[in-house]
């Protein structure tokens, strides 16, 4: 088959949009939705703009990365940092922070890692141990969002952007329909208002299917880490996973329109719930809704 756009033999079939693509217009469709996502999301400031990128080495992560430092290398005004967080998984993590690290030399851009072990005395690999009939992500999730936290603002950064594709943010859509969690439908990133304490996030490929994400790291030569996570089995975004792959197989685009759903009742939603309340955590003092942290309340 031959690209739609040219004459040359197609690498990957668009079947949301009919299109067949080959690697230089499958790139450059890619980025156009990158660097549209990019102005929807960053108010740039006069002063200069501070991006932090939360990089695990997988693909995700490492495209974001990729992307963004080719898409800002040659602007003065913007700068772009990256840091890795170790959960302490052995025989998981450490091929992705070798990757990160490998991934951040070759762009020239710093890197540091932060861990759980340096800042909650634990690790995952320890918590699984010591309570095995809790959900591992259950635990993991809001430890890794307040490290997140953390080191963006160590870094002074403006936004920190992650590695979430379109497959993963609608996975999350269905999950707060099927939870009823308004308000956590209202705050989904990207942030575009500043809260006290908390970094905005963005997300860069939030409109990029996950083939599209692996085939560009492919074609651009991207290594990444493509290891599963030891306990993402039990996670209960894998039944979601399911009935988007089912969703896309029988409606291509599927993920698409669940997206533009989710953007077009937002505002409605943002009014109803109104301004989150940001307090500190009585226990550690990291930002929260509530008087203690989802981290501190479960230790």
């Amino acid at each position: 088959m031959k690209c739609s756009r040219c004459n040359i033999e197609a690498v990957y079939e668009a079947k949301y949009s009919g299109e067949m693509l080959c690697g230089k217009h499958l790139e450059e469709s890619v980025e156009k939705r990158i660097k549209k996502e990019i102005r929807e999301q960053v108010q740039f400031q006069e002063g200069g703009t501070r991006i932090a990128v939360a990089i695990s080495g997988g693909k995700d992560s490492s495209v974001t990365l990729y992307a963004l430092n080719s898409i800002f290398k040659d602007r003065k005004d913007v700068q772009i940092s990256a840091f890795t967080i170790d959960e302490g998984i052995k025989g998981y993590r450490d091929s992705g922070l070798e990757n990160s690290a490998t991934l951040c030399m070759e762009l020239g851009i710093p890197h540091s890692v932060i861990s759980f072990s340096d800042m909650f005395e634990t690790t995952m690999d320890h918590v699984v141990k010591d309570k095995p009939d809790v959900i591992p992500c259950s635990r993991c999730g809001p430890m890794r969002r307040q490290l997140m936290n953390i080191e963006s603002s160590n870094l002074n950064a403006d936004y920190v952007a992650l590695g979430i594709n379109l497959d993963d943010y609608s996975q999350s859509i269905l999950m707060n329909v099927a939870r009823g969690d308004v308000e956590r439908m209202a705050r989904m990133a990207p942030h575009h208002s500043k809260k006290d304490g908390l970094t905005r996030r963005i997300l860069p490929l939030r409109r990029i299917p996950e083939k599209e994400v692996v085939l560009y790291a492919l074609l651009k030569g991207i290594k990444f880490d493509s290891s599963w996570c030891p306990y993402y089995a039990k996670a209960q975004r894998n039944t979601f996973r399911e009935i988007l792959e089912t969703l896309e197989e029988r409606t291509p685009g599927a993920s698409f329109s669940i997206l533009r759903f989710a953007d077009g009742i937002r505002p409605a939603l943002e009014y109803a719930i109104g301004p989150a309340n940001v307090n500190r955590c009585k226990i550690c003092g990291q930002p929260t809704s509530r008087e203690i942290c989802t981290t501190c309340s479960v230790s």
